[in-house]
């Protein structure tokens, strides 16, 4: 049986997906709810691809822009865990961006 992969939330224990327990405190995190990107890299929404999406959380805080959060996203542990578990099947941002914009 093949394992399931966990998003984002489910990792960082943030509270902000949707239905989450800080969710109406602070605003269910937009890579819970965004649908575009749904199945990238086997997560729900944009739960493993949540570095492109703006509103993320970084360091306890919901980051503004894609912009200024990707350069802390990429130190994340999250990140890296995906990069390196899909390996050559992981997409880039670029690609993602596409996915969004599309």
């Amino acid at each position: 049986m093949k394992k399931k992969k966990l998003n984002c939330w489910d990792v960082k224990k943030c509270g902000r997906r949707t239905g989450g327990n800080l969710a109406k405190e602070i605003g269910t995190c937009p890579a819970a709810t965004e649908k575009k990107l749904d199945g990238v890299h086997g997560g729900k929404n944009a739960g493993r691809a949540c570095w492109v999406v703006a509103g993320t959380m970084c360091e306890g805080k919901p980051e503004g822009t894609y912009a200024r959060s990707f350069t802390g996203c990429r130190l994340c542990d999250f990140y890296k865990a995906v990069k390196e578990k899909e390996g050559k099947h992981f997409m880039n941002s670029r690609e993602l961006h596409k996915m969004l914009k599309g």
